[in-house]
């Protein structure tokens, strides 16, 4: 995921002398390390650096990551999950309490709180805007635009919105562009506060789907009607932050949003967590959020995002690099001459998977058939993850059995595949057996009709993206099979990949506290959405449709599991691994914890000014 740094050139004199200090074994607070610029005393700053660039920010057309961690800080979902709590759940956040909720799962009424504003904006010409049910009815609809080619439209295709569908493909068959004011029985405002949401299918988890910011957060029309294409530019919402500065792939600032209302702190923490109950109790009662501004750098290579924070530059860093794993955290504890310093270290297995995609519509490795199902499976079993998770993640990952994560529901940890096999005997047999063999004694396999077998792998520039690339040539050469990279940039690559125009990419999925997140990845209807493989299989479908309308129970693990078996046996993807992230936090950053299903984090966190000051003088 590749970032455009732009660093000061300040920053690139404390990286050399950072870089020899490191060779000799130096931490920060030992002699000779640089000291950053002192904070201006009247702000309290959190400043770290995304590893890859953003996209922009409007949700209805943001998909990665770092996009959407700075709209739902900006945008505000009617639930929020709860910040410390384990197992996660969810409260209410816009919402004046948790929704009402039918019998059958089918129907929910949201109602509003008065008196929440947006943040000021000159479409608003001076006056108070005030958040109103038709605000979120406006940001759903708007996934339902062709023109905005929504990238979570399957979070509410997958839930049959009645009659929204229908409305989108009649417009689209008509030439029309989409009629907002077109009431339809799926999504309705009932009156200033309050919108119902009508399913055509029970799903008794709708209402995880109303917690992320960056995909159903409150949009104001008149906003988005007065920027047009502009609008991925300019955020206007409720939540507590605003943007304050933004420079393309550079630097992003969010400032504290003035008109935010009143929230205090009041989260619990688990039992088993001292140091999150230690935060909990020190900043509880405390008015979110505590901290007055957010500075982002884009910095793509390990190596300086690493440095950075060791210069004190940056507060916190999140997932240290893997090569400099050894040193952070010998035997997974954290390193003495950082403890002595006052480094924090949080760990945390993500919900997430690490994978390479096939395009199932590629001539090459695409396709039903026997025979491409073989050339797939090969390729998977030819792949060393051994290897893989010690040379380039440094053991900071672990064997994937199949595409959903661990920490959500329908993660089965007994689960076994051939997913995590290394066979290169079998691959070899696999594709002598089905004619991909070397056909022109040049040394290399062919496609059983004689063309020349080449595949295609989309990647991006950065130090570890390399080191897997490298990995890759290293599995194919001993396969016999030629391999080419097409390195680009993050969005490129990602709106390439959306359009069904890579053959293999290598990227990684993360999803909320259910595993359906994870089976998006294979539904058919998701394809160019979640479903970058573009996989279509009628069997999956169907097992999909049926977990989702089912409780949580063994019947629906069941369904789930034999899913998962389904993508194994297909192999759409190549699932690598589950990472395990490890994060740290500078000694005057309080409160820092994961809940690795919240992006708005920020408005949790505070800084310990006068630690600040003592520890950077």
């Amino acid at each position: 995921m590749p970032v455009r740094a732009a660093p000061r050139p300040l920053f690139v004199l404390r990286a050399c002398v950072a870089a020899l200090g490191l060779s000799l074994g130096l931490w920060p607070g030992a002699q000779g390390a640089d000291s950053p610029p002192a904070k201006a005393a009247s702000l309290k700053v959190l400043r770290y650096a995304f590893r890859v660039a953003e996209s922009g920010f409007d949700p209805a057309q943001i998909s990665d990551l770092y996009s959407r961690t700075i709209a739902a800080n900006i945008f505000d979902a009617p639930l929020q999950l709860e910040f410390l709590a384990r197992p996660v759940r969810a409260r209410p956040n816009t919402a004046a309490a948790m929704p009402e909720v039918s019998d059958d799962f089918k129907t929910f009424t949201f109602t509003i709180k008065p008196g929440i504003y947006f943040t000021d904006d000159p479409v608003f010409k001076g006056k108070k805007r005030e958040l109103v049910a038709a605000d979120y009815v406006y940001g759903i609809k708007r996934h339902y635009d062709p023109k905005l080619k929504s990238p979570s439209l399957f979070f509410f295709e997958t839930d049959k919105l009645l009659a929204l569908s229908e409305l989108r493909q009649e417009l689209i068959k008509a030439g029309k562009p989409f009629d907002y004011d077109r009431e339809v029985e799926g999504l309705r405002t009932l009156d200033r506060y309050r919108f119902q949401v009508k399913l055509g299918a029970p799903n008794p988890r709708f209402l995880e789907d109303m917690v992320d910011g960056s995909v159903v957060g409150a949009v104001a029309r008149e906003v988005v009607e007065a920027y047009g294409d502009k609008i991925m530019d300019h955020p206007v919402g409720t939540g507590p932050f605003m943007l304050g500065e933004w420079r393309r792939s550079s630097r992003i600032v969010l400032e504290r949003n003035p008109a935010y209302r009143e929230e205090y702190y009041d989260e619990e923490a688990p039992a088993d967590n001292p140091v999150a109950q230690a935060a909990a109790a020190k900043l509880k009662g405390r008015r979110l959020p505590m901290i007055d501004r957010v500075e982002i750098g884009i910095i793509e290579e390990n190596q300086p995002r690493w440095l950075s924070f060791l210069n004190k530059e940056y507060d916190l860093i999140e997932e240290v690099p893997a090569e400099f794993a050894d040193r952070v955290m010998p035997g997974g504890q954290l390193a003495p001459n950082l403890k002595r310093v006052g480094i924090q270290m949080v760990r945390y297995p993500r919900a997430d998977v690490a994978l390479s995609l096939f395009n199932l519509e590629d001539p090459v490795v695409g396709g039903y058939t026997p025979a491409k199902v073989a050339l797939r499976r090969a390729i998977s079993l030819a792949v060393d993850l051994d290897k893989e998770i010690r040379l380039v993640r440094k053991r900071q990952a672990m064997p994937a059995q199949g595409p959903i994560g661990p920490g959500t529901w329908g993660y089965d940890p007994a689960f076994r595949s051939e997913m995590s096999e290394f066979n290169l005997a079998r691959a070899k047999a696999l594709l002598d057996l089905y004619g991909y063999v070397d056909k022109d004694g040049d040394g290399w396999r062919d496609q059983p009709d004689g063309s020349p077998l080449v595949l295609d792998y989309a990647t991006q520039a950065d130090g570890e993206k390399r080191q897997l690339a490298e990995q890759w040539q290293k599995n194919m050469d001993a396969l016999g099979v030629r391999i080419k990279f097409r390195i680009a940039q993050w969005p490129e690559n990602l709106k390439a990949s959306r359009a069904g125009k890579l053959m293999m990419w290598g990227v990684g999925w993360s999803a909320g506290p259910d595993g359906i997140g994870f089976l998006d990845l294979g539904y058919g209807p998701n394809k160019g959405q979640a479903n970058h493989s573009r996989f279509d299989l009628p069997a999956f479908n169907a097992l999909y449709d049926k977990q989702k309308a089912l409780p949580n129970g063994p019947e629906r693990q069941a369904a789930m599991t034999q899913a998962q078996a389904l993508m194994v046996a297909y192999v759409p993807y190549k699932i690598h691994v589950h990472r395990i992230w490890t994060d740290l936090a500078q000694p005057w950053v309080v409160g820092y914890q994961r809940n690795v299903f919240l992006r708005e984090f920020w408005k949790f966190v505070d800084i310990d000014a006068a630690e600040l000051a003592r520890r950077t003088q």
